[in-house]
């Protein structure tokens, strides 16, 4: 594995999560593989599980550790080709990503979208330029369309905690009272589109996902009908894709209640977090004992640490 970036460089997924599972059982084995090599964790924007877990994951392989937070440790980075640097930003990204790259092994790199322009979210500048310029590994950490450690921590916790071969798992939209990215949900559709799930998507008018992921999904406009026999509740907001970051519902008939998960085959519930308790899902249902978020991030470090090791592997 060269860089890590979205579902396409996990390989095979039963492969994967089979090797992940594993590697949690085992983790002493590879204690020392990382030794004598460095991560580098670069952060745009604020994170908890995602620095936690990824920085555990890195400790348990042997690694060290160097954390940044661009916007309060350093230069406010140009990230266009040919810019005539006279604004406020102070270093450019060839610069600042060969920098970085002569210092750590591995660098893994969190920047989500901004929600102004499509065009330009979607076009990934931020996590390409790092993969272009810099000469070491790549991770996503999350970025403005894909949060790929997430949605494999996910299909891992489904594989460990469904009780049919081949589970029913819904997506659903879920309100919210600020302007989400799309990352998290692309993610998980690409990673249910290559799973062996029944995936279905629920949400409201304007609130469909970019076409290329939604490609092959079931789209459930009901989100009653969608929960129906459901082994698997994910509650996830995003803004809108067509109005592009606009909030065009905040309807609280979407939140998950225990009455919609009733309707369901007594399914668990999933958020990768954090969560607005109450607006996206009541607390009788993400305290109940079907929640699972819990086994959800703490597979965050065993997604990550599974990346990781086969990077290191690879070099």
């Amino acid at each position: 594995m060269q860089h890590f970036f979205s579902v396409k460089d996990a390989g095979n997924l039963s492969a994967a999560v089979a090797e992940a599972i594993d590697l949690k059982k085992n983790i002493a084995n590879f204690s020392t593989l990382g030794k004598g090599k460095t991560i580098g964790l670069i952060f745009f924007n604020s994170s908890l599980r995602t620095r936690l877990s990824t920085q555990k994951a890195a400790i348990n392989l042997g690694m060290s550790v160097i954390s940044m937070n661009v916007g309060s440790d350093g230069w406010k980075l140009e990230m266009e080709d040919g810019a005539v640097m006279n604004g406020d930003a102070a270093e450019h990204v060839k610069d600042a990503a060969r920098v970085i790259g002569a210092y750590c092994d591995i660098i893994a790199v969190r920047s989500f979208a901004e929600l102004k322009n499509r065009e330009k979210d979607y076009a990934e500048e931020v996590l390409k330029s790092f993969m272009k310029y810099a000469s070491v590994p790549i991770i996503n950490l999350e970025s403005s369309t894909l949060h790929p450690l997430q949605s494999f921590a996910d299909l891992i916790t489904i594989e460990e905690h469904k009780k049919v071969a081949r589970p029913k798992v819904v997506l659903t939209w879920a309100p919210h009272p600020k302007a989400l990215p799309q990352a998290v949900p692309n993610s998980f559709v690409e990673w249910m589109k290559n799973a062996d799930v029944d995936f279905v998507v629920t949400n409201p008018e304007g609130y469909n996902l970019a076409p290329e992921f939604m490609d092959g999904v079931k789209l459930e406009r009901n989100q009653n009908e969608a929960f129906k026999g459901a082994d698997f509740i994910y509650a996830k907001n995003w803004s809108s894709y067509t109005s592009y970051g606009e909030i065009l519902s905040t309807d609280p008939a979407w939140t998950v209640s225990s009455d919609k998960m009733a309707l369901t085959n007594n399914a668990k519930f999933m958020h990768c977090l954090p969560v607005r308790r109450n607006v996206v899902v009541n607390d009788d249902v993400i305290d109940s004992e079907n929640s699972i978020i819990i086994a959800q991030a703490a597979n965050r470090v065993t997604s990550a640490q599974l990346v990781i090791k086969r990077i290191l592997e690879g070099r």
